[in-house]
Protein backbone atom coordinates (compact mmCIF):
# COMPACT_ATOMS: atom_id res chain seq x y z
CA UNK A 1 0.00 0.00 0.00
CA UNK A 2 2.89 2.51 0.01
CA UNK A 3 2.98 3.27 -3.27
CA UNK A 4 -1.05 3.86 -3.19
CA UNK A 5 -0.02 6.64 -0.08
CA UNK A 6 0.68 9.02 -2.85
CA UNK A 7 -2.88 9.42 -3.72
CA UNK A 8 -3.55 11.01 -0.49
CA UNK A 9 -2.81 14.48 -1.35
CA UNK A 10 -5.99 14.32 -4.23
CA UNK A 11 -8.02 12.77 -0.63
CA UNK A 12 -7.63 15.76 0.94
CA UNK A 13 -8.45 18.18 -2.45
CA UNK A 14 -11.95 16.23 -2.18
CA UNK A 15 -11.95 15.61 1.82
CA UNK A 16 -15.31 17.04 2.16
CA UNK A 17 -16.82 15.07 -0.98
CA UNK A 18 -16.23 12.11 0.88
CA UNK A 19 -16.83 13.33 4.34
CA UNK A 20 -20.39 13.93 2.94
CA UNK A 21 -20.55 10.49 1.11
CA UNK A 22 -19.40 8.67 4.27
CA UNK A 23 -22.24 9.97 6.14
CA UNK A 24 -24.81 9.02 3.33
CA UNK A 25 -23.24 5.15 3.41
CA UNK A 26 -23.84 5.27 7.07
CA UNK A 27 -27.61 6.58 6.99
CA UNK A 28 -28.54 4.09 3.82
CA UNK A 29 -27.26 1.51 5.78
CA UNK A 30 -28.59 2.23 8.78
CA UNK A 31 -32.31 2.16 7.02
CA UNK A 32 -31.14 -1.37 5.51
CA UNK A 33 -30.28 -2.81 8.46
CA UNK A 34 -34.14 -1.80 9.70
CA UNK A 35 -35.67 -4.49 7.21
CA UNK A 36 -34.10 -7.69 8.93
CA UNK A 37 -35.74 -6.32 12.43
CA UNK A 38 -39.14 -5.47 10.42
CA UNK A 39 -39.29 -8.99 9.19
CA UNK A 40 -38.72 -11.19 12.41
CA UNK A 41 -41.07 -8.64 14.17
CA UNK A 42 -43.76 -9.74 11.14
CA UNK A 43 -42.52 -13.37 12.19
CA UNK A 44 -43.16 -12.63 15.81
CA UNK A 45 -46.53 -11.36 15.05
CA UNK A 46 -47.71 -14.61 13.13
CA UNK A 47 -46.19 -16.58 15.66
CA UNK A 48 -47.87 -14.82 18.43
CA UNK A 49 -51.13 -15.60 16.92
CA UNK A 50 -50.26 -19.29 16.08
CA UNK A 51 -49.43 -19.34 19.49
CA UNK A 52 -52.34 -17.84 20.60
CA UNK A 53 -50.79 -15.19 22.34
CA UNK A 54 -52.58 -12.17 20.10
CA UNK A 55 -56.09 -14.09 19.13
CA UNK A 56 -57.55 -11.09 16.94
CA UNK A 57 -57.07 -11.66 13.63
CA UNK A 58 -57.64 -7.93 12.55
CA UNK A 59 -54.63 -7.02 14.96
CA UNK A 60 -52.19 -9.58 13.16
CA UNK A 61 -53.00 -8.08 9.95
CA UNK A 62 -52.56 -4.71 11.15
CA UNK A 63 -49.14 -5.15 12.77
CA UNK A 64 -48.26 -6.92 9.12
CA UNK A 65 -49.23 -3.90 6.72
CA UNK A 66 -48.00 -1.73 9.09
CA UNK A 67 -44.55 -3.42 9.14
CA UNK A 68 -44.77 -3.70 5.11
CA UNK A 69 -45.09 -0.22 4.77
CA UNK A 70 -42.36 0.30 6.69
CA UNK A 71 -40.03 -2.36 5.02
CA UNK A 72 -41.08 -0.55 1.55
CA UNK A 73 -40.22 2.93 3.22
CA UNK A 74 -36.80 1.85 4.59
CA UNK A 75 -36.01 0.32 1.36
CA UNK A 76 -36.71 3.20 -1.03
CA UNK A 77 -34.79 5.26 1.59
CA UNK A 78 -31.74 2.85 1.78
CA UNK A 79 -31.98 2.91 -2.08
CA UNK A 80 -32.14 6.65 -2.63
CA UNK A 81 -29.00 6.89 -0.24
CA UNK A 82 -27.16 4.32 -1.90
CA UNK A 83 -27.40 5.78 -5.54
CA UNK A 84 -26.24 9.16 -3.72
CA UNK A 85 -23.42 7.24 -2.23
CA UNK A 86 -22.98 5.85 -5.66
CA UNK A 87 -22.70 9.50 -6.93
CA UNK A 88 -20.23 11.02 -4.38
CA UNK A 89 -17.69 8.47 -4.36
CA UNK A 90 -17.47 7.12 -7.86
CA UNK A 91 -17.72 10.96 -8.70
CA UNK A 92 -14.60 11.62 -6.42
CA UNK A 93 -12.33 8.67 -8.28
CA UNK A 94 -13.34 10.41 -11.65
CA UNK A 95 -11.98 13.86 -10.31
CA UNK A 96 -8.98 12.10 -8.96
CA UNK A 97 -8.45 10.36 -12.28
CA UNK A 98 -8.44 13.58 -14.11
CA UNK A 99 -6.01 15.05 -11.85
CA UNK A 100 -3.75 11.84 -12.11
CA UNK A 101 -3.91 11.77 -15.64
CA UNK A 102 -3.04 15.87 -15.95
CA UNK A 103 -0.37 15.50 -13.21
CA UNK A 104 1.41 12.84 -15.48
CA UNK A 105 0.69 14.39 -18.79
CA UNK A 106 2.46 17.21 -17.68
CA UNK A 107 5.54 15.44 -15.87
CA UNK A 108 5.99 13.72 -19.39
CA UNK A 109 6.33 17.47 -21.07
CA UNK A 110 8.69 18.43 -18.15
CA UNK A 111 11.18 15.13 -18.77
CA UNK A 112 13.88 16.24 -21.27
CA UNK A 113 14.92 14.36 -24.52
CA UNK A 114 17.22 11.69 -22.93
CA UNK A 115 13.84 9.93 -20.69
CA UNK A 116 11.86 9.57 -24.67
CA UNK A 117 15.49 7.73 -25.53
CA UNK A 118 15.52 5.03 -22.96
CA UNK A 119 10.99 4.51 -22.80
CA UNK A 120 9.03 3.28 -25.71
CA UNK A 121 5.97 5.39 -26.47
CA UNK A 122 3.80 2.54 -26.08
CA UNK A 123 4.92 1.90 -21.76
CA UNK A 124 4.28 5.79 -21.54
CA UNK A 125 0.74 5.62 -23.51
CA UNK A 126 -0.08 2.54 -20.93
CA UNK A 127 0.96 4.08 -17.95
CA UNK A 128 -1.34 7.24 -18.64
CA UNK A 129 -4.00 5.30 -19.53
CA UNK A 130 -4.31 1.53 -18.41
CA UNK A 131 -2.84 2.39 -14.92
CA UNK A 132 -4.47 4.99 -14.10
CA UNK A 133 -7.43 3.55 -15.06
CA UNK A 134 -6.71 0.64 -12.47
CA UNK A 135 -5.86 2.94 -9.67
CA UNK A 136 -9.07 4.94 -10.44
CA UNK A 137 -10.69 1.60 -9.56
CA UNK A 138 -9.00 1.95 -6.28
CA UNK A 139 -10.36 5.46 -5.30
CA UNK A 140 -13.65 4.54 -6.58
CA UNK A 141 -15.17 1.14 -6.34
CA UNK A 142 -12.53 -0.20 -3.85
CA UNK A 143 -12.89 2.80 -1.26
CA UNK A 144 -16.99 3.02 -1.97
CA UNK A 145 -17.27 -1.11 -1.49
CA UNK A 146 -14.91 -0.80 1.33
CA UNK A 147 -16.48 2.57 3.53
CA UNK A 148 -19.76 0.41 2.88
CA UNK A 149 -18.58 -2.48 3.82
CA UNK A 150 -16.78 -1.42 7.13
CA UNK A 151 -20.32 0.29 7.83
CA UNK A 152 -22.57 -2.42 7.35
CA UNK A 153 -20.34 -5.06 9.59
CA UNK A 154 -20.35 -2.60 12.85
CA UNK A 155 -24.07 -1.73 12.51
CA UNK A 156 -25.07 -5.42 11.62
CA UNK A 157 -22.72 -7.55 14.32
CA UNK A 158 -23.05 -4.76 16.53
CA UNK A 159 -27.06 -5.27 16.76
CA UNK A 160 -26.20 -9.09 16.54
CA UNK A 161 -24.22 -8.82 19.49
CA UNK A 162 -27.33 -7.34 21.58
CA UNK A 163 -30.21 -9.54 20.37
CA UNK A 164 -28.10 -12.63 20.38
CA UNK A 165 -24.30 -12.74 21.54
CA UNK A 166 -23.43 -16.60 21.66
CA UNK A 167 -25.25 -16.86 17.90
CA UNK A 168 -23.25 -13.87 16.92
CA UNK A 169 -20.42 -15.60 17.92
CA UNK A 170 -20.88 -18.30 16.13
CA UNK A 171 -22.16 -17.09 12.64
CA UNK A 172 -19.21 -14.67 12.50
CA UNK A 173 -16.49 -17.77 12.94
CA UNK A 174 -15.80 -18.15 9.46
CA UNK A 175 -14.80 -14.48 9.24
CA UNK A 176 -10.87 -14.43 10.59
CA UNK A 177 -10.84 -17.96 8.04
CA UNK A 178 -11.74 -15.99 5.26
CA UNK A 179 -9.64 -12.82 6.34
CA UNK A 180 -6.50 -15.31 6.28
CA UNK A 181 -7.43 -16.75 2.90
CA UNK A 182 -7.99 -13.56 1.43
CA UNK A 183 -4.30 -12.40 2.54
CA UNK A 184 -3.04 -15.11 0.87
CA UNK A 185 -4.76 -14.73 -2.21
CA UNK A 186 -3.96 -10.95 -2.62
CA UNK A 187 -0.20 -11.06 -2.69
CA UNK A 188 -0.54 -13.57 -5.56
CA UNK A 189 -2.84 -11.30 -7.24
CA UNK A 190 -0.18 -8.37 -6.62
CA UNK A 191 2.54 -10.42 -8.20
CA UNK A 192 0.75 -11.54 -11.32
CA UNK A 193 -1.29 -8.27 -11.71
CA UNK A 194 2.42 -6.58 -11.98
CA UNK A 195 3.10 -9.18 -14.50
CA UNK A 196 -0.11 -8.43 -16.64
CA UNK A 197 0.50 -4.91 -16.50
CA UNK A 198 3.93 -5.08 -17.86
CA UNK A 199 3.16 -7.65 -20.94
CA UNK A 200 0.09 -5.36 -21.46
CA UNK A 201 2.74 -2.56 -21.85
CA UNK A 202 4.93 -4.31 -24.23
CA UNK A 203 1.82 -5.46 -26.48
CA UNK A 204 0.71 -1.37 -26.71
CA UNK A 205 4.57 -0.44 -28.19
CA UNK A 206 4.43 -3.03 -30.37
CA UNK A 207 1.00 -2.29 -31.58
CA UNK A 208 2.35 1.33 -31.55
CA UNK A 209 5.55 1.02 -33.50
CA UNK A 210 3.63 -1.86 -36.06
CA UNK A 211 0.95 1.22 -36.98
CA UNK A 212 3.44 4.17 -37.00
CA UNK A 213 5.62 1.91 -38.98
CA UNK A 214 2.68 0.34 -41.60
CA UNK A 215 4.45 1.64 -44.31
CA UNK A 216 7.91 -0.08 -43.81
CA UNK A 217 6.04 -3.17 -43.14
CA UNK A 218 3.88 -2.93 -46.36
CA UNK A 219 7.18 -2.16 -48.41
CA UNK A 220 9.05 -4.91 -47.01
CA UNK A 221 5.96 -7.82 -47.23
CA UNK A 222 7.17 -8.61 -43.77
CA UNK A 223 2.81 -8.21 -42.73
CA UNK A 224 2.89 -12.19 -42.39
CA UNK A 225 6.46 -12.24 -39.60
CA UNK A 226 4.53 -9.18 -38.20
CA UNK A 227 1.15 -10.96 -37.39
CA UNK A 228 3.45 -13.97 -36.00
CA UNK A 229 5.64 -11.91 -33.53
CA UNK A 230 2.31 -10.02 -32.55
CA UNK A 231 0.36 -12.94 -31.74
CA UNK A 232 3.22 -14.89 -30.11
CA UNK A 233 3.29 -11.61 -27.66
CA UNK A 234 -0.68 -11.74 -27.38
CA UNK A 235 -0.66 -15.42 -26.55
CA UNK A 236 2.16 -14.69 -23.68
CA UNK A 237 0.43 -11.79 -22.28
CA UNK A 238 -3.34 -14.21 -22.34
CA UNK A 239 -1.36 -16.24 -20.24
CA UNK A 240 -0.50 -14.23 -17.71
CA UNK A 241 -3.98 -12.57 -17.79
CA UNK A 242 -5.56 -16.57 -17.36
CA UNK A 243 -2.55 -16.85 -14.24
CA UNK A 244 -4.33 -14.11 -12.68
CA UNK A 245 -7.70 -14.72 -13.55
CA UNK A 246 -7.15 -17.98 -12.59
CA UNK A 247 -6.20 -16.89 -8.76
CA UNK A 248 -9.32 -14.44 -9.29
CA UNK A 249 -11.74 -16.81 -9.67
CA UNK A 250 -11.56 -18.23 -6.36
CA UNK A 251 -12.57 -15.50 -4.56
CA UNK A 252 -16.43 -15.71 -5.16
CA UNK A 253 -16.82 -19.57 -4.57
CA UNK A 254 -14.97 -19.03 -1.29
CA UNK A 255 -17.39 -16.64 -0.35
CA UNK A 256 -20.56 -18.53 -1.12
CA UNK A 257 -18.76 -21.52 0.79
CA UNK A 258 -18.11 -19.81 4.35
CA UNK A 259 -21.60 -17.61 4.07
CA UNK A 260 -23.53 -21.00 3.44
CA UNK A 261 -21.28 -22.35 6.13
CA UNK A 262 -22.10 -19.47 8.89
CA UNK A 263 -26.40 -20.20 7.60
CA UNK A 264 -25.84 -23.54 8.61
CA UNK A 265 -24.70 -22.64 11.55
CA UNK A 266 -27.40 -19.57 12.23
CA UNK A 267 -30.42 -22.68 11.28
CA UNK A 268 -28.46 -25.13 13.31
CA UNK A 269 -26.79 -23.22 16.49
CA UNK A 270 -30.31 -21.29 16.23
CA UNK A 271 -32.50 -23.67 16.21
CA UNK A 272 -31.19 -25.56 19.14
CA UNK A 273 -31.00 -22.01 21.30
CA UNK A 274 -34.85 -21.76 20.20
CA UNK A 275 -35.41 -25.20 21.80
CA UNK A 276 -33.62 -24.91 24.83
CA UNK A 277 -35.48 -21.18 25.07
CA UNK A 278 -32.07 -19.60 24.72
CA UNK A 279 -33.65 -17.13 22.39
CA UNK A 280 -37.25 -16.62 23.10
CA UNK A 281 -38.32 -15.40 19.36
CA UNK A 282 -38.49 -17.23 16.11
CA UNK A 283 -37.71 -14.45 14.51
CA UNK A 284 -34.62 -13.68 16.09
CA UNK A 285 -33.67 -16.89 13.73
CA UNK A 286 -34.87 -15.32 10.93
CA UNK A 287 -33.24 -11.20 11.27
CA UNK A 288 -29.86 -13.88 11.74
CA UNK A 289 -30.40 -15.96 8.37
CA UNK A 290 -31.06 -12.55 6.46
CA UNK A 291 -28.87 -10.72 8.28
CA UNK A 292 -25.91 -13.42 7.19
CA UNK A 293 -27.08 -12.99 3.61
CA UNK A 294 -27.22 -9.16 4.08
CA UNK A 295 -23.46 -9.71 4.59
CA UNK A 296 -22.62 -11.97 1.61
CA UNK A 297 -21.92 -9.76 -0.98
CA UNK A 298 -20.09 -7.21 1.52
CA UNK A 299 -18.15 -10.39 2.84
CA UNK A 300 -17.51 -11.33 -1.30
CA UNK A 301 -16.63 -7.64 -2.11
CA UNK A 302 -13.81 -8.21 0.26
CA UNK A 303 -11.90 -10.34 -2.34
CA UNK A 304 -12.75 -8.37 -5.24
CA UNK A 305 -11.83 -5.28 -3.49
CA UNK A 306 -8.84 -6.63 -1.97
CA UNK A 307 -7.87 -7.64 -6.22
CA UNK A 308 -8.40 -4.09 -7.09
CA UNK A 309 -6.25 -2.75 -4.03
CA UNK A 310 -3.83 -5.14 -5.50
CA UNK A 311 -4.20 -4.54 -8.86
CA UNK A 312 -3.83 -0.66 -8.61
CA UNK A 313 -1.05 -0.36 -6.11
CA UNK A 314 0.92 -2.56 -9.01
CA UNK A 315 0.00 0.62 -11.55
CA UNK A 316 0.30 2.94 -8.89
CA UNK A 317 4.20 1.37 -8.56
CA UNK A 318 5.09 1.97 -12.44
CA UNK A 319 3.40 5.36 -12.55
CA UNK A 320 5.52 6.55 -9.42
CA UNK A 321 8.15 5.29 -11.06
CA UNK A 322 7.71 7.87 -14.01
CA UNK A 323 6.50 10.43 -11.28
CA UNK A 324 10.17 10.40 -8.96
CA UNK A 325 12.01 11.13 -12.27
CA UNK A 326 13.48 14.16 -12.50
CA UNK A 327 13.75 16.26 -15.65
CA UNK A 328 17.64 16.89 -16.68
CA UNK A 329 16.90 20.36 -17.92
CA UNK A 330 15.27 22.76 -15.31
CA UNK A 331 13.34 26.09 -15.34
CA UNK A 332 15.79 27.53 -12.50
CA UNK A 333 14.85 31.63 -13.15
CA UNK A 334 11.65 32.52 -12.50
CA UNK A 335 12.21 36.23 -13.78
CA UNK A 336 11.97 37.48 -17.26
CA UNK A 337 15.28 37.19 -19.20
CA UNK A 338 15.82 39.50 -22.82
CA UNK A 339 16.37 37.05 -25.50
CA UNK A 340 18.24 38.93 -27.90
CA UNK A 341 22.15 39.70 -28.92
CA UNK A 342 24.84 37.64 -29.79
CA UNK A 343 24.73 34.41 -29.05
CA UNK A 344 28.26 33.11 -28.15
CA UNK A 345 30.12 29.44 -27.87
CA UNK A 346 33.12 28.96 -25.14
CA UNK A 347 34.86 25.48 -25.66
CA UNK A 348 31.43 23.73 -25.89
CA UNK A 349 31.56 19.95 -25.76
CA UNK A 350 28.68 17.44 -25.31
CA UNK A 351 28.32 13.50 -24.65
CA UNK A 352 25.23 11.72 -24.68
CA UNK A 353 24.61 10.20 -21.76
CA UNK A 354 22.92 6.73 -23.30
CA UNK A 355 25.41 5.94 -26.30
CA UNK A 356 28.58 8.33 -24.18
CA UNK A 357 29.04 9.44 -27.71
CA UNK A 358 31.31 12.95 -28.17
CA UNK A 359 29.23 14.71 -30.20
CA UNK A 360 30.83 18.13 -30.07
CA UNK A 361 33.73 18.90 -28.90
CA UNK A 362 35.62 22.55 -27.85
CA UNK A 363 32.72 24.65 -29.91
CA UNK A 364 34.14 28.19 -30.05
CA UNK A 365 32.12 30.28 -32.03
CA UNK A 366 30.71 34.10 -31.96
CA UNK A 367 27.23 34.84 -33.54
CA UNK A 368 26.29 38.43 -34.24
CA UNK A 369 22.39 38.96 -33.36
CA UNK A 370 20.71 39.16 -36.94
CA UNK A 371 23.43 37.05 -38.78
CA UNK A 372 22.54 33.89 -40.73
CA UNK A 373 24.83 31.36 -39.86
CA UNK A 374 24.98 28.33 -42.61
CA UNK A 375 26.32 24.92 -40.66
CA UNK A 376 27.21 21.37 -42.52
CA UNK A 377 29.46 18.51 -42.44
CA UNK A 378 29.22 14.40 -42.79
CA UNK A 379 26.04 12.97 -41.23
CA UNK A 380 26.95 12.35 -37.36
CA UNK A 381 29.59 15.31 -37.23
CA UNK A 382 27.03 16.91 -34.17
CA UNK A 383 25.07 19.67 -36.63
CA UNK A 384 21.62 18.81 -34.77
CA UNK A 385 23.49 18.78 -31.77
CA UNK A 386 23.79 22.20 -31.88
CA UNK A 387 20.76 23.29 -32.19
CA UNK A 388 19.74 21.25 -29.99
CA UNK A 389 22.05 23.09 -27.42
CA UNK A 390 20.84 26.22 -28.74
CA UNK A 391 17.18 25.27 -27.45
CA UNK A 392 18.26 24.21 -24.21
CA UNK A 393 17.33 20.73 -25.17
CA UNK A 394 20.19 19.32 -23.57
CA UNK A 395 22.91 20.93 -21.11
CA UNK A 396 26.52 21.75 -22.25
CA UNK A 397 28.71 18.49 -20.82
CA UNK A 398 31.47 21.37 -20.08
CA UNK A 399 32.02 24.53 -21.86
CA UNK A 400 29.51 27.84 -21.76
CA UNK A 401 26.80 28.78 -23.91
CA UNK A 402 25.50 32.54 -23.81
CA UNK A 403 22.90 34.75 -25.37
CA UNK A 404 23.89 38.57 -24.90
CA UNK A 405 26.19 38.68 -21.84
CA UNK A 406 23.52 36.02 -19.74
CA UNK A 407 24.29 32.03 -20.12
CA UNK A 408 21.99 30.04 -21.47
CA UNK A 409 21.64 28.23 -17.97
CA UNK A 410 20.70 31.75 -16.02
CA UNK A 411 17.57 32.45 -19.21
CA UNK A 412 14.28 31.79 -18.32
CA UNK A 413 13.65 28.28 -19.79
CA UNK A 414 10.13 29.25 -21.57
CA UNK A 415 10.94 33.31 -22.46
CA UNK A 416 14.09 31.24 -24.68
CA UNK A 417 11.94 28.45 -26.15
CA UNK A 418 9.09 31.10 -26.86
CA UNK A 419 11.73 33.12 -28.99
CA UNK A 420 12.93 29.73 -31.35
CA UNK A 421 11.25 28.73 -34.10
CA UNK A 422 12.71 25.39 -34.68
CA UNK A 423 12.37 23.15 -37.86
CA UNK A 424 13.64 19.53 -37.40
CA UNK A 425 15.00 17.61 -39.64
CA UNK A 426 12.67 15.03 -39.28
CA UNK A 427 9.06 17.35 -40.29
CA UNK A 428 7.03 16.55 -37.61
CA UNK A 429 3.35 17.40 -38.10
CA UNK A 430 -0.28 16.73 -35.66
CA UNK A 431 -3.35 14.34 -36.71
CA UNK A 432 -5.22 18.08 -37.26
CA UNK A 433 -6.06 20.51 -39.66
CA UNK A 434 -2.90 22.33 -41.51
CA UNK A 435 -3.97 25.66 -40.42
CA UNK A 436 -3.84 24.06 -36.83
CA UNK A 437 -0.42 22.61 -37.62
CA UNK A 438 0.70 25.91 -38.97
CA UNK A 439 -0.84 28.25 -35.48
CA UNK A 440 1.07 25.58 -33.57
CA UNK A 441 3.40 27.93 -32.54
CA UNK A 442 1.19 31.10 -32.61
CA UNK A 443 -2.33 30.41 -31.52
CA UNK A 444 -3.63 33.80 -32.18
CA UNK A 445 -2.86 34.35 -35.33
CA UNK A 446 -5.01 35.52 -38.24
CA UNK A 447 -5.91 33.38 -41.23
CA UNK A 448 -4.00 36.28 -43.20
CA UNK A 449 -1.11 35.98 -40.60
CA UNK A 450 -1.22 32.14 -41.66
CA UNK A 451 -1.82 32.31 -45.60
CA UNK A 452 0.79 35.03 -45.55
CA UNK A 453 3.37 32.11 -44.07
CA UNK A 454 2.31 29.40 -45.90
CA UNK A 455 3.54 31.52 -49.21
CA UNK A 456 6.89 32.23 -47.39
CA UNK A 457 7.43 29.12 -47.01
CA UNK A 458 6.08 28.25 -50.83
CA UNK A 459 3.50 25.87 -49.78
CA UNK A 460 0.03 28.00 -50.19
CA UNK A 461 -0.51 26.88 -53.77
CA UNK A 462 -0.40 23.12 -52.63
CA UNK A 463 -2.81 24.02 -49.86
CA UNK A 464 -5.30 25.24 -51.39
CA UNK A 465 -5.46 22.88 -53.76
CA UNK A 466 -6.94 20.25 -51.22
CA UNK A 467 -10.29 20.10 -51.29
CA UNK A 468 -10.87 21.44 -47.49
CA UNK A 469 -7.81 23.63 -48.28
CA UNK A 470 -6.66 24.69 -44.75
CA UNK A 471 -8.94 22.65 -43.22
CA UNK A 472 -8.02 19.73 -44.12
CA UNK A 473 -7.19 17.01 -41.40
CA UNK A 474 -3.98 15.41 -41.45
CA UNK A 475 -3.34 11.58 -40.70
CA UNK A 476 -1.04 10.45 -38.31
CA UNK A 477 2.65 12.10 -38.64
CA UNK A 478 1.55 14.57 -41.76
CA UNK A 479 1.20 11.24 -43.80
CA UNK A 480 -1.17 12.96 -45.71
CA UNK A 481 1.09 15.16 -47.37
CA UNK A 482 4.62 14.50 -49.28
CA UNK A 483 7.67 15.08 -47.16
CA UNK A 484 8.61 17.94 -49.05
CA UNK A 485 5.31 19.38 -48.62
CA UNK A 486 5.36 18.52 -44.52
CA UNK A 487 8.64 20.11 -44.45
CA UNK A 488 7.49 23.33 -45.80
CA UNK A 489 4.03 23.59 -43.50
CA UNK A 490 6.57 23.08 -40.79
CA UNK A 491 9.02 26.28 -41.89
CA UNK A 492 5.49 27.95 -42.35
CA UNK A 493 4.58 26.91 -38.67
CA UNK A 494 8.26 28.82 -37.24
CA UNK A 495 7.94 31.21 -39.66
CA UNK A 496 4.27 32.54 -38.24
CA UNK A 497 5.79 32.66 -34.68
CA UNK A 498 7.77 35.31 -35.27
CA UNK A 499 10.72 34.40 -32.98
CA UNK A 500 13.97 36.16 -32.62
CA UNK A 501 15.92 32.76 -33.27
CA UNK A 502 15.26 30.57 -36.07
CA UNK A 503 16.74 27.28 -36.39
CA UNK A 504 16.50 25.05 -39.94
CA UNK A 505 17.75 21.67 -39.67
CA UNK A 506 18.05 20.34 -43.02
CA UNK A 507 14.34 21.53 -43.62
CA UNK A 508 14.76 21.93 -47.42
CA UNK A 509 16.35 18.24 -47.62
CA UNK A 510 12.89 17.40 -49.76
CA UNK A 511 12.37 20.37 -51.49
CA UNK A 512 13.45 20.57 -55.46
CA UNK A 513 16.36 23.32 -56.09
CA UNK A 514 13.94 26.04 -57.86
CA UNK A 515 11.75 25.66 -54.29
CA UNK A 516 14.71 25.95 -52.56
CA UNK A 517 15.87 29.11 -53.84
CA UNK A 518 12.31 31.27 -53.82
CA UNK A 519 12.04 30.11 -49.78
CA UNK A 520 15.23 31.06 -49.53
CA UNK A 521 14.53 34.53 -50.93
CA UNK A 522 11.92 34.82 -48.70
CA UNK A 523 13.55 33.84 -45.70
CA UNK A 524 16.22 36.56 -46.33
CA UNK A 525 13.59 39.30 -46.25
CA UNK A 526 12.04 37.61 -43.08
CA UNK A 527 14.85 37.13 -41.14
CA UNK A 528 16.43 40.44 -41.13
CA UNK A 529 17.00 41.14 -37.36
CA UNK A 530 16.55 37.50 -36.76
CA UNK A 531 19.87 35.30 -35.61
CA UNK A 532 19.36 32.20 -37.89
CA UNK A 533 21.01 28.59 -37.97
CA UNK A 534 20.40 26.80 -41.38
CA UNK A 535 22.13 23.21 -41.00
CA UNK A 536 21.98 21.45 -44.72
CA UNK A 537 24.13 19.08 -46.75
CA UNK A 538 23.61 21.57 -49.88
CA UNK A 539 25.65 24.10 -50.68
CA UNK A 540 22.97 26.33 -52.77
CA UNK A 541 20.98 26.55 -49.24
CA UNK A 542 23.68 27.87 -47.14
CA UNK A 543 26.47 29.69 -49.78
CA UNK A 544 24.74 33.39 -48.84
CA UNK A 545 25.07 32.96 -45.08
CA UNK A 546 27.00 35.52 -43.40
CA UNK A 547 29.60 32.91 -41.84
CA UNK A 548 29.56 29.18 -42.62
CA UNK A 549 31.13 26.57 -40.02
CA UNK A 550 31.89 22.92 -41.08
CA UNK A 551 32.16 20.61 -38.73
CA UNK A 552 33.84 17.02 -38.30
CA UNK A 553 33.93 14.60 -35.84
CA UNK A 554 31.97 17.25 -33.61
CA UNK A 555 34.61 20.08 -34.08
CA UNK A 556 34.64 23.37 -36.00
CA UNK A 557 37.18 22.29 -38.88
CA UNK A 558 36.82 25.51 -40.74
CA UNK A 559 34.90 28.61 -41.04
CA UNK A 560 34.33 32.17 -43.03
CA UNK A 561 31.78 33.30 -46.03
CA UNK A 562 30.84 30.92 -48.95
CA UNK A 563 33.86 32.64 -51.18
CA UNK A 564 36.40 32.31 -48.89
CA UNK A 565 35.73 28.84 -47.93
CA UNK A 566 35.51 27.65 -51.75
CA UNK A 567 38.85 29.26 -52.27
CA UNK A 568 40.57 26.95 -49.67
CA UNK A 569 41.48 23.28 -49.59
CA UNK A 570 38.77 21.32 -47.25
CA UNK A 571 35.50 19.27 -47.30
CA UNK A 572 33.56 22.33 -48.46
CA UNK A 573 35.33 23.31 -51.28
CA UNK A 574 35.15 19.60 -52.08
CA UNK A 575 31.47 19.47 -51.74
CA UNK A 576 30.96 22.22 -53.56
CA UNK A 577 32.71 21.06 -56.38
CA UNK A 578 31.23 17.75 -56.32
CA UNK A 579 27.49 19.15 -55.85
CA UNK A 580 28.48 21.77 -59.13
CA UNK A 581 29.79 18.98 -61.08
CA UNK A 582 25.94 17.29 -60.48
CA UNK A 583 24.12 20.41 -61.12
CA UNK A 584 26.05 20.29 -64.56
CA UNK A 585 25.44 16.81 -65.59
Amino acid sequence: MRALRYLNKYFLNYKYRLIIGLIITIIARIFATLVPTLVGDSVDVVEQYLTNEITDIAEVKSGLITNIALIAGALLISALFTFLMRQTFIVVSRFIEFDLKNEVFQHYQKLSLNFYKKNRTGDLMNRISEDVSKVRMYVGPAIMYSVNTFTLFIIVIGYMISIAPELTLYTVTPLPILSVLIYKLSVAIHHRSSIVQEFLSKLTTFTQESFSGITVIKAYGIESQTQKSFTDLSNISKDKNLDLAKVQALFFPLMVLLIGFSNILVIYIGGKQFINGTIQDLGVIVEFIIFVNMLTWPVATVGWVSSIVQQAEASQVRINEFLRQEPEITNTVMQHTPIKGNISFTNVSFIYDDTNITALQNINLEVKNGETIGITGKTGSGKSTLLDLIGRLYDVSSGEIQIGETPIRNMNLTDLRKQIGYVPQDAFLFSDSIQNNIKFGNEKATNDEVYRAAKNAVVHDNIIEFSKGYDTILGERGITLSGGQKQRVSIARAILKNPSILLFDDCLSAVDTETEEEILNNLHSISKNKTTFIVSHRISTIKNANKIIVLEDGKITQQGTHNQLINSSGYYKDLYLKQLSEKEI
